[in-house]
């Protein structure tokens, strides 16, 4: 039986089989290598073990289904991420398409109007200004930003481009930061562990090599492309709304408190959109072992905390995600407004493009330590609760401390937060230079809308 046991290795592979009748083959070819005595294993060749079975048949249905599965999400990422890219292409040709007939004539923008008051008041201005009537000829009109290759101030294409902008500058500078918000995290929840930064970067490293310094890669990106979008289209928006409701004399007057009630008032609105994508992420990111991703991260979070469970931390991510956008889009107006009128002698209009970006990244930045430190008690708050299934503000309290809540994980989020304001600003405002608008900030407030009632009274 030994003999057999060694001589094993020099049977073919065709013969290896449970069935009797090949274990009888086996045996027989055994038996002569034993009765002669050459049963050692120096003359035998070892068999070649079986290769592994695949875990899918090829070509069977769950090969299919794997194949249909790998192309939609290889179609659908990438075709994501070239949709700001689509946006201006499909917008530019929509604007070359445009008859001529249908587009507007010379006469500035603002005083385009559908009611029959301001009618009248084009009509006087054109009549008084004709040849006839001993005016100027025509040709003094400045062209209108809907002509060709423009986009008309506060229309529906500038709201589009405003919300592709802040797809680009959000989604893409916190997908580039994923690595120091990783460590951030981590720091936060389990600081004995994640002591510094320097060390949390090296325990990331020996625990989950490189690949770890990007999990929760995906969910960062889209829950934040999504809030980059309300944040910055709504932002445009509701900042000319409130200024409109104000009027010119009182806007120009409380520019500040303008600025704070529109990025506020969008803020909400982008965390709603945020709120799933971050709990997800902070979840895959601080649990060690809870999921790879995005794909199965997010049916295991549902599937524990329920589909509400997603919103649980909406209430602290407000708190966090307000103030920082409040600060955000009012000090970066500011401290642009103050470059403009004290560090750069040229006007605004005179710069070069280059200079403008320039001006945006630099104001982008240190409006984002500001950012940072006024919204960092509330980024705890959130990073505790969207880790530990049923905790409360209370329990994060009790446990992080009053001084906790202000000073852990601040200085990496200084760096954090200003790196990523400022680039934010900078994509920001690039993508709207290349689209023809122009860069945000340091503009002199519009002509009153009071002079269009006292021009009809005329």
């Amino acid at each position: 039986m030994a003999i057999f046991e060694n001589a094993g290795g020099c049977i073919p592979n065709y013969l290896y089989s449970a069935s009797a009748k090949k274990s009888l083959i086996q045996k027989g070819m055994a038996s002569p290598a034993s009765a002669n005595g050459e049963g050692s294993k120096n003359f035998m060749i070892p068999a070649p073990s079986e290769p592994p079975k695949p875990k899918i048949e090829m070509y069977s249905a769950a090969f299919y289904a794997a194949s249909g599965i790998s192309g939609g999400l290889s179609t659908g990422i990438t075709h994501s991420a070239v949709t700001p890219m689509d946006l201006v292409k499909c917008n530019m040709q929509a604007l070359m398409a445009t008859p001529e007939s249908s587009r507007h004539s010379l006469i500035p923008s603002f005083l385009y109007s559908s009611s029959s008051k301001k009618s009248l008041v084009l009509e006087k201005m054109v009549a008084s200004t004709s040849p006839a009537n001993g005016g100027a000829p025509k040709g003094f009109l400045v062209p209108s930003p809907s002509e060709p290759g423009k986009i008309e101030m506060y229309s529906p294409a500038f709201y589009a481009a405003c919300t592709a902008g802040g797809i680009l500058s959000c989604g893409l500078t916190h997908m580039a930061v994923t690595p120091l918000d990783l460590v951030k995290c981590n720091m936060q929840i389990d600081p004995t562990k994640y002591k510094s930064i320097s060390s949390g970067f090296g325990v990331l490293l020996k625990e989950q090599g490189l690949r770890g310094f990007f999990r929760g890669w995906v969910p960062t990106l889209l829950g934040y492309s999504a809030q980059g979008a309300c944040k910055f289209g709504f932002y445009e928006f509701f900042k000319k709304y409130y200024s409109d409701i104000a009027g010119p004399e009182y806007a120009a007057k409380y520019k500040t408190l303008i600025y704070l009630a529109g990025s506020a008032s969008a803020e909400v609105i982008a965390d709603v959109a945020l709120c799933p994508m971050e709990a997800v992420k902070v979840r895959v990111q601080t649990q060690p072992g809870f999921a790879r991703g995005l794909s199965d991260g997010f049916p295991k979070f549902v599937k524990s905390e329920g589909a509400l469970g997603l919103y649980k931390g909406i209430v602290p991510l407000w708190g966090r995600q307000i103030p920082y956008t409040m600060m955000k889009f009012a000090s970066f107006e500011t401290i642009v407004e103050m470059l403009y009128k004290h560090a750069i002698p040229t006007p605004k209009d005179q710069c070069s493009k280059s200079l403008q970006l320039g001006v945006s990244f630099a104001g982008g930045y240190v409006a984002g330590v500001f950012c940072a430190i006024v919204s960092h008690p509330a980024d705890n708050l959130v990073s505790f609760l969207n880790n530990a299934k049923g905790a409360t503000v209370g329990d994060a309290v009790k446990k992080l401390g009053l001084w906790g809540l202000f000073t852990r994980g601040l200085p990496l989020r200084i760096v954090m937060i200003g790196t990523l304001t400022g680039a934010q600003w900078g994509l920001y405002d690039a993508f709207k230079v290349f689209v023809g608008l122009p860069t945000t900030g340091g503009v002199a407030p519009a002509a009153p809308a009071s002079k269009i009632p006292e021009l009809a009274e005329a």
